[in-house]
């Protein structure tokens, strides 16, 4: 009788998983497979109730503090996760910035734009993605199937802008598409089976769309669970043909 092989069980990490999307990706990828190994990380795990608390349940995630605003954490947490693992299957940056404390938020008008604004919401939105890939990359270079997903925004899209206006956002998401597609021509010709895109998760019910849901229709306005499974759906059915795409939840492309 021959032996039956057993598959390797999939590892994924999701950046930025405190709270809202992450979080939910978290949950989701815990779930929908049972031997799938977790890492998430946040700025300070010891603020993370919620996912702290998960990982007191569950021994397939470990939590770990990465800042994207800080190369040395960034690669401090790689190392650790080449340390407990020889591979990532699946790699999603969630963590970004659209508003907040010190006057953020959203520019109506060209009158608004700070440099000082700029510079911080570029910093964590279209910087940081591009420093995980640099020191993680490593990880999902091997003989399987692996997936590196940038969480975009379809405002981030030059093709679809009619509205203008949210000059640091748009103009942070837009950047970091280009770095994802840049990272996909890169990677296709030094790890064909690695699959790079950007994904719009479609507007999501957390903390940082709440203020900017007035006019979207409740059909079109998703809890983070759902979101995140409909994620997760996408990404795994993605081919190396779709490597350096801009993809939207339901599988539709957007244009760049």
């Amino acid at each position: 009788m021959t032996a039956v092989r057993e598959e390797t069980p999939q590892c994924a990490l999701v950046q930025g998983a405190s709270r809202g999307l992450g979080l939910a990706l978290v949950r989701v990828l815990l779930a929908t497979d049972r031997r799938r190994r977790v890492f998430a990380t946040c700025r300070a795990p010891a603020t993370a109730g919620a996912l702290a608390q998960l990982a007191s349940l569950e021994q397939r995630l470990e939590v770990l503090p990465l800042d994207v605003t800080r190369e040395e954490s960034i690669a401090a947490a790689a190392t650790v996760v080449r340390q407990r693992t020889e591979r990532l299957d699946l790699l999603v940056n969630v963590a970004g910035v659209l508003h907040g404390d010190g006057g953020l938020a959203p520019e109506k008008r060209i009158e608004a734009v700070s440099p000082d604004l700029l510079r911080r919401v570029f910093e964590v939105n279209a910087f940081g993605p591009l420093l995980v890939a640099k020191h993680f990359h490593p990880l999902l270079k091997h003989d399987g199937r692996a997936v590196l997903a940038n969480v975009s925004a379809r405002v981030g899209s030059i093709g679809d802008n009619r509205a203008g206006g949210w000059y640091a956002y748009r103009g942070s998401k837009a950047a970091q598409n280009m770095f994802t597609r840049t990272t996909a021509i890169e990677l296709g010709r030094r790890a064909p089976n690695v699959i790079v895109v950007a994904v719009h998760p479609g507007t999501v019910d957390t903390d940082l769309s709440r203020p900017f849901q007035q006019s979207v229709a409740p059909a079109r306005l998703f809890d983070a669970e759902r979101a995140a499974r409909q994620i997760v759906d996408v990404l795994a059915g993605l081919t190396t043909a779709q490597s350096g795409t801009f993809v939207a939840w339901d599988g539709s492309t957007i244009p760049w």
